[in-house]
């Protein structure tokens, strides 16, 4: 009996009610696998396929794929992996799940889950909520750093490798979907970054910065589990695809999310992914990283368009692979990096104008926010909601803060990117160390004060949940006590409805940039 055959009479016999009690019988065909559905259960059966990137032809290899995808996704969700099964033909001809015969196929055994807890599905229907995104990125941040380092893979050559088949597919596949001198343009772009970026990839390759990672990392493979974010199905079939630079692991995640247009969702994540693992160096290689995923999105999406059974099925797939093209050349375009200061007192809403202006400032995904509450729980050793002592307040303590606000910020803009600095700014020789950041990395510089009266203040501290700020009503008191208004930064009025504020917070910023055009 010939494999196809063989997987034929496999798939009817795992999607006969017989074999599951009875119960209802749901299946889910991918490129590469037939899921059965039934129960609790989820039965995975690796088709016998063979592909330029994956190789499932033989039962041999997709036992040892169905083992080896076990063993790593074990790392991810070991609830959800349960264990490997032999279908066997038994003595009388029969196939059964598991027991004595001869071994025929494998299937992997997984928990099922609600289909409407993946988090593309909840991006589509408008459930995902962007308080998911920090716990997501930390997930991810976690996962990554307890990956196996691959030096023997990535690198400038992996990099190369994923640009040149990206070539071919397009010249390939790409015509009737893509303009050829658009395909051109966004492979011109991405080998000249190559070449500026490529000693930055030895660099994180040698020192370990490439991993066994996930390798698909976009939001149809992580579901919302007990409330909590739950990466699973990394690739197992392939090592180039997964043994990668950790950020272009979180790149797809990234290019995901701003392809859906969800940017502020983008923009958390890298923010709080930097938070756990201050990987800042990597963000120079990002532009470079987002744009290859949004091209093998563009050229499997258009590979896909072919496969619509509609002219209108076929011309819609089209059109998202446009999309992805043309993504994948937006995310190369670098506008000038810059620093921006949002100062004020405490419950001026210093951190919410930051959040929201961050994803439209600098390069795809945004600005990098650095908040100085933050660093000083870290520098302390403490979690972002730990209340500190009086001791991690001193002025020492303050200035070894700040000095860690303007080296962060000049590494981030070092990097390409743009940096916004939330911090109180209040003392003089504050604001000069952070004006004197740009000046001395050479990039435009705005800050922008945030003004409230001393009852606002007071009553929003009052009002707000936990946080990484200690500050209370008795703390907003004394700065209004101790304030000397003597700052040279934009003046905005904050006590003003957030949306007011943040449009203000705009124009000045836009006001800036015209200005430095100009000049």
């Amino acid at each position: 009996m010939d494999p196809q055959t063989t997987q034929d009479e496999v798939i009817r016999f795992l999607l006969d009610p017989a074999l599951h009690a009875g119960a209802a019988v749901e299946r889910i065909d991918t490129h590469a696998s037939v899921i059965v559905l039934s129960g609790p259960r989820a039965l995975k059966l690796k088709r016998a396929a063979k592909y330029d990137y994956l190789d499932y032809s033989t039962p041999d290899l997709r036992r040892q794929l169905c083992e080896r995808e076990l063993r790593i996704n074990a790392r991810l969700a070991p609830g959800l992996y349960k264990r490997v099964i032999p279908i066997v033909r038994t003595a009388a001809g029969a196939l059964t799940l598991g027991g004595n015969g001869t071994p025929v196929e494998w299937v992997l055994e997984m928990a099922r889950f609600d289909q409407e807890a993946l988090l593309d599905r909840m991006a589509t229907s408008g459930r995902l909520g962007i308080a998911l995104m920090a716990p997501l990125a930390e997930e991810v941040a976690a996962f990554h750093g307890g990956c196996a380092v691959r030096s023997e893979s990535g690198g400038e050559a992996g990099i190369a490798r994923v640009i040149e088949g990206n070539a071919a597919a397009f010249r390939e596949s790409g015509s009737g979907c893509f303009d050829p001198d658009a395909c051109d343009r966004v492979i011109a772009a991405a080998r000249a970054e190559l070449r500026s970026r490529a000693t930055l990839l030895e660099r994180r390759r040698l020192d370990g910065l490439v991993r066994e990672c996930h390798g698909d990392l976009h939001l149809g493979n992580i579901v919302l589990l007990e409330g909590r974010p739950t990466l699973f199905d990394a690739v197992e079939f392939n090592e180039d695809i997964a043994n990668v630079d950790v950020m272009y692991d979180l790149a797809f995640l990234l290019m995901d999310l701003w392809h859906r247009r969800l940017p502020a969702h983008a923009n958390v994540v890298l923010n709080a992914y930097l938070g756990q693992t201050s990987d800042f160096e990597g963000l120079a290689a990002l532009p470079l990283f987002l744009s290859c995923r949004a091209a093998i999105r563009a050229k499997t999406t258009a590979t896909a368009a072919l496969l619509q059974a509609t002219p209108d099925g076929t011309h819609e797939m089209q059109a998202r692979a446009r999309e992805y093209l043309d993504l994948a050349g937006r995310v190369l375009r670098r506008p000038a990096a810059r620093i921006v200061a949002i100062g004020g007192l405490s419950g001026s809403g210093k951190s919410t104008v930051a959040r929201a202006l961050a994803p439209s400032v600098g390069v795809i995904p945004g600005a990098v926010v650095i908040r100085s509450d933050e660093i000083r729980k870290r520098l302390c050793g403490a979690s972002p909601l730990t209340k500190l002592s009086p001791a991690a307040y001193t002025p020492e303590m303050s200035a070894y803060v700040y000095d860690a606000v303007v080296a962060t910020a000049r590494d981030v803009v070092a990097s390409g990117h743009s940096a916004i600095v939330d911090a109180v700014c209040a003392r003089p020789v504050d604001r000069r160390a952070i004006e004197g950041a740009a000046m001395l990395s050479g990039v435009p510089f705005t800050g922008v004060w945030l003004d409230a009266p001393e009852r606002v203040l007071v009553e929003r501290i009052e009002r707000r949940g936990p946080d990484a700020s200690d500050a209370d009503a008795g703390i907003v008191r004394m700065q209004c006590a101790q304030w000397a208004d003597d700052v040279r930064w934009t003046r905005i009025d904050a006590a003003a409805a957030p949306d007011t504020v943040q449009a203000r917070v705009r124009a000045a910023l836009e006001s800036q940039a015209a200005l430095d055009v100009a000049a």
